[in-house]
C-alpha cells in the first residue's frame, strides 16, 4: 500500500482508508480466540483500552506527522530529537517489531489457508507454519520485485473487508445470545485482572495508524485532515473490534472459540443452512486478503525504516543497495524476509509470542516518540507543526506512561525477547553506529550547549553517548555543496573551498538521486544504473577538486522521493553553516516554479548561496547593497574571497541622494570590514545601475531582498529576472531570519 505514489491531494476519506486498512484486517480475523482464552468475555474491554492507548499516541503521531512528514516515521522523529542512541533503539525496535508483525500476519494467513487447502506438516513444522512460510516467501517476493498496491487498490481492499465484516455483524447480531456471551462465569470468569494482559496481547491490532503520517504532504489541509484521519481511523477500528468481538462471543461460547480461525467458526454458526458454506468461504477469502495486505504493508514499511537508518549511517547503506532492474532495496527486503522466516519457524506454534513481541517493540517506540515530541517543543525554535496535541505536556506524558505501563502485562518471555533486541541496538550503536553517524540529537545539543544549567552527570552522559566528534568538541564549520550537474561541479566546489579555507572548515558534497523508498517508478527503474554511475563520477570529481584546493571533503549520495527538498533536510540534520547550489535560471511550467530556487519557499536551514551555471571567477566582484540580513551574508562572502583569492571588491549603493548614499555606504563598508573595497554611488533605476556597474566584473554577489521569494521568482523581481540578463556570473545570497510564512511567500 504505497504512500508517496498515491493520488495527489489526498482527502480525508483516502487518509482514513489508509489507516483503517492497516489495522482492521488481521486483528479481527486472528486474535479473538487467543485473546478470549486469556481474558474471557471481558476481552472486549481489552480492545477498548488498547484503542484508547493508541488514541493518545495517535495525537502525538498527528503532531509529529504534520511537522515532519518523512520516510522512517517513528525512527526519524526519535533520532532527530533524542539522538542516534535512542534512534538506534527506535529504528531496530520498529524494524524487528514489523518483522514480528509480518510473521504474525503470515501465521494468520496460514491458519485460514489450511481451512481451504490440505497442507501437510514438514519435520517439526505444523501445517499452519508451512502455509505461513509459503505466504511469507510470497510477500517478500512481491516487495522484492517492486509490486505495490495503489491508493485505489487500498480503497477496494478496505471496502471489501468492511463489507464482509458488516455482513457478519448483521447476521451475527441476529444469532447473538447474551447468555452465550456471559456463559456460566459472568463477564469476567478469569477475573478483571485479565483485562490488561488481554490488552497487551491484542495491541498488535492497533499498529499501523502512524502510516497516515507518511502521506501528510499529500493531504488537503493536513493540519486538519491528518489528525482527523489518524484519530478517526483508530476510533473506527476500536469500535469495530469491540462490536465484532462481542458478537463473536455471543455466537460461540468463549471457551470454545477457535484459536486458529475464530471468525470462520462464528460465521458457520451464525449463518443458517446452505448459506453457511458460502459465508464461510467469503470470510476465509477476506481473512486471506486482510492478512496478506497487512503483511505486505509491514514488509514495505520495514524497507523505509532501513532506508532512513542507512541515510543516517546507523546501519550500513549496503542494506539499501537498489536492485538494477526492480529499483527496490532488495537486500533490506531479503534480510527482513529471512527474519520473518526464522520467527515463523521458531515461534510460529505460539502466535501469542509473535503478537506480544510486535506490541512490546512498538510500545517502546511510541514511548520514545512521545518523549521526542516534548524535546521538539522545548528545544527546537523551528518546530512548527500544523496540528498541536491538546493539553500539552500532559498528553505526551500520558502516552509515555500508558505505553511503558502496558509492558508490565505482556509476559516475561516477550519482555525478555524484546529486551534482547533493545540490548542489541545499544551494542550496535556503540560498536558500529557511533563511529559513523554524525547527527547529534536536539536533546544532546541542548544539554551540551547549556552545560552550566545541568548537573555534571547529565552533561557527562550526553557527551558519552554523543556521536564521535559531537560530544562537546569545537564545531568545525561545514559548507554543504548540492551537486547536480557535472558542468558546474568545479565552479561550486571552488567557491565552497574558498569559503571553507577562510573559516578553517570542511566540505560536505551531496548528490540527490530521486528514487522511491520501497518500489520504483518506471522512469527511476530505467535510469537507476546510469544515475548511480553519474553520481559516483560527480562525487569523485568533487573529491579530486577539493583535494587540489586543500580542503577536507565528505561526499554523500542521497536517495529520496523529494528531490532537492531533501538537500534542505540534510543541511538541517547535519547542522551545516552554509549551503551552496547552482541554478539554471527560473521558469514556470503549469504554475509550478521549476529549479532549485523553488525549494527556497521553505525557510532556509542555514545561509544559502545560489550560483548560476557560468564559470566561477572571483577576481573582480561587484557587491550591490541596500542593507539587510542577506547583504550581511554577501559582505561576508566577499570578504572571504578577498582573503583567500585576493579578489578586488567594488560595493555599489543606489540612492536618491548621493551625499546621504555615500555616508550610508561608507558606514556599511566599515561595519563589514571591507575597507579596501571601491565605493560606487549611483542614482536612478537600480537594475540599470547594477547592469552598468557589472561591466568588466567577473562576479556579482547579491543578497536576497526582504520581499517574499515566491513573488520574486514569479513576479520577475530584481534578484531573479534582472540578474539572469547580466553577462556576469551571479551569486545570490539568502540568510534566514524570522519571518512569517506569509511574509516569506508574498513579501511585506
Amino acid at each position: 500500500m504505497g504512500d508517496e505514489e498515491l493520488a495527489k491531494d489526498l482527502g480525508l476519506l483516502s487518509a482514513l482508508t489508509i489507516g483503517i486498512g492497516t489495522m482492521i484486517g488481521a486483528g479481527i480475523f486472528v486474535l479473538p480466540g487467543v485473546a478470549a482464552s486469556t481474558a474471557g468475555p471481558v476481552v472486549v474491554v481489552s480492545f477498548v483500552i488498547g484503542g484508547s492507548i493508541a488514541m493518545v499516541n495517535a495525537l502525538s503521531v498527528s503532531e509529529l506527522g504534520t511537522a515532519m512528514p518523512k520516510a522512517g516515521g517513528g525512527y526519524y522523529y526519535v533520532n532527530r530529537a533524542l539522538g542516534p542512541l535512542f534512534g538506534s533503539i527506535a529504528g531496530l525496535g520498529d524494524w524487528m517489531g514489523l518483522a514480528f508483525a509480518s510473521a504474525f500476519y503470515s501465521i494468520g494467513f496460514g491458519q485460514y489457508l489450511t481451512t481451504l487447502l490440505p497442507i501437510p506438516g514438514v519435520l517439526f513444522l505444523s501445517d499452519i507454519q508451512v502455509g505461513a512460510l509459503i505466504a511469507g516467501v510470497v510477500f517478500v517476493g512481491v516487495n522484492y520485485i517492486g509490486a505495490k498496491e495503489t491508493g485505489g487498490v487500498q480503497t477496494i481492499i478496505v471496502t471489501i473487508l468492511l463489507s464482509i465484516l458488516a455482513l457478519f455483524a448483521i447476521q451475527g447480531w441476529l444469532s447473538f445470545d447474551f447468555g452465550t456471551l456471559l456463559g456460566d462465569g459472568g463477564l469476567a470468569p478469569l477475573g478483571y485482572g485479565a483485562i490488561l494482559p488481554g490488552t497487551a496481547l491484542i495491541f498488535v491490532s492497533f499498529l499501523g495508524y502512524a502510516k497516515i503520517a507518511t502521506v501528510a504532504e499529500e493531504l488537503k489541509n493536513p493540519g486538519r485532515n491528518l489528525p482527523r484521519a489518524v484519530i478517526g481511523s483508530v476510533a473506527v477500528v476500536m469500535i469495530a473490534y469491540a462490536v465484532l468481538v462481542s458478537i463473536m462471543l455471543g455466537v460461540v461460547p468463549w471457551p470454545e472459540l477457535s484459536q486458529t480461525a475464530p471468525l470462520t467458526q462464528a460465521t458457520r454458526v451464525a449463518f443458517p443452512g446452505g448459506l453457511a458454506g458460502i459465508a464461510v468461504t467469503v470470510v476465509t477469502l477476506g481473512a486471506l486478503l486482510a492478512t496478506a495486505s497487512s503483511a505486505n504493508a509491514s514488509i514495505l514499511a520495514s524497507a523505509r525504516i532501513n532506508f532512513a537508518m542507512g541515510r543516517d549511517r546507523i546501519v550500513t547503506n549496503w542494506l539499501n543497495e537498489i536492485h538494477p532492474s526492480y529499483a527496490t532495496p532488495y537486500r533490506s527486503i531479503l534480510v527482513t524476509g529471512a527474519m520473518i522466516v526464522v520467527f515463523i519457524t521458531l515461534l510460529g506454534q505460539d502466535i501469542e509470542v509473535l503478537a506480544k513481541a510486535a506490541s512490546v517493540l512498538h510500545l517502546v517506540v511510541y514511548a520514545l516518540m512521545n518523549a521526542a515530541l516534548i524535546v521538539f517543543r522545548e528545544t527546537d525554535p523551528e518546530y512548527e507543526p500544523a496540528f498541536r496535541v491538546p493539553f500539552y505536556p500532559l498528553t505526551p506524558i500520558l502516552g509515555m506512561i500508558l505505553s511503558i505501563g502496558l509492558l508490565a502485562f505482556v509476559g516475561q518471555r516477550e519482555l525478555l525477547l524484546s529486551a534482547v533486541f533493545v540490548a542489541a541496538a545499544l551494542v550496535w550503536y556503540f560498536a558500529y553506529a557511533r563511529r559513523r553517524t554524525e547527527n547529534q540529537g536536539l536533546l544532546g545539543r541542548h544539554v551540551l550547549n547549556r552545560q552550566e544549567e545541568f548537573p555534571r552527570a547529565v552533561v557527562n552522559a550526553a557527551a558519552t553517548v554523543a556521536p564521535d566528534g559531537a560530544g562537546g568538541e569545537p564545531d568545525i564549520p561545514t559548507t554543504m555543496v548540492a551537486l547536480s550537474n557535472p558542468r558546474t561541479e568545479r565552479a561550486l566546489i571552488t567557491l565552497a573551498a574558498a569559503l571553507a579555507r577562510n573559516d578553517g572548515g570542511r566540505l560536505l558534497a551531496t548528490h540527490v538521486i530521486q528514487v522511491p523508498d520501497q518500489t520504483s517508478l518506471t522512469a527511476a527503474a530505467d535510469q537507476r544504473e546510469r544515475l548511480s554511475e553519474t553520481s559516483e563520477q560527480l562525487l569523485a570529481d568533487a573529491q579530486t577538486d577539493a583535494a587540489d584546493l586543500g580542503v577536507p571533503i565528505e561526499t554523500r549520495t542521497i536517495l529520496s522521493h523529494q528531490g532537492l527538498k531533501e538537500v534542505f533536510d540534510a543541511a538541517h540534520e547535519h547542522d551545516v553553516d552554509r549551503l551552496i547550489m547552482g541554478h539554471r535560471g527560473t521558469r514556470l511550467v503549469g504554475r509550478r516554479v521549476e529549479g532549485p530556487l523553488d525549494e527556497l519557499l521553505h525557510e532556509p536551514p542555514c545561509d544559502v548561496l545560489v550560483l548560476d551555471e557560468r564559470e566561477f571567477d572571483p577576481r573582480e566582484i561587484l557587491l550591490p547593497t541596500a542593507g539587510g540580513y542577506s547583504s550581511d551574508l554577501s559582505a561576508e562572502v566577499a570578504k572571504a574571497l578577498q582573503a583567500t583569492v585576493g579578489a578586488n571588491v567594488s560595493v555599489l549603493h543606489v540612492a536618491d541622494n548621493p551625499t546621504s548614499g555615500r555616508e550610508f555606504l561608507q558606514n556599511w563598508v566599515a561595519d563589514h570590514e571591507l575597507e579596501e573595497a571601491e565605493l560606487l554611488i549611483e542614482t536612478g533605476d537600480v537594475e540599470t545601475a547594477i547592469e552598468n556597474a557589472s561591466a568588466g566584473r567577473t562576479l556579482v554577489i547579491v543578497g536576497a531582498t526582504e520581499r517574499g521569494l515566491l513573488s520574486r521568482v514569479v513576479g520577475g523581481s530584481l534578484n531573479i529576472s534582472a540578474l539572469d540578463h547580466l553577462d556576469t556570473t551571479v551569486l545570490l545570497a539568502e540568510r534566514p531570519h524570522t519571518r512569517s510564512f506569509r511574509q516569506r511567500l508574498l513579501g511585506r
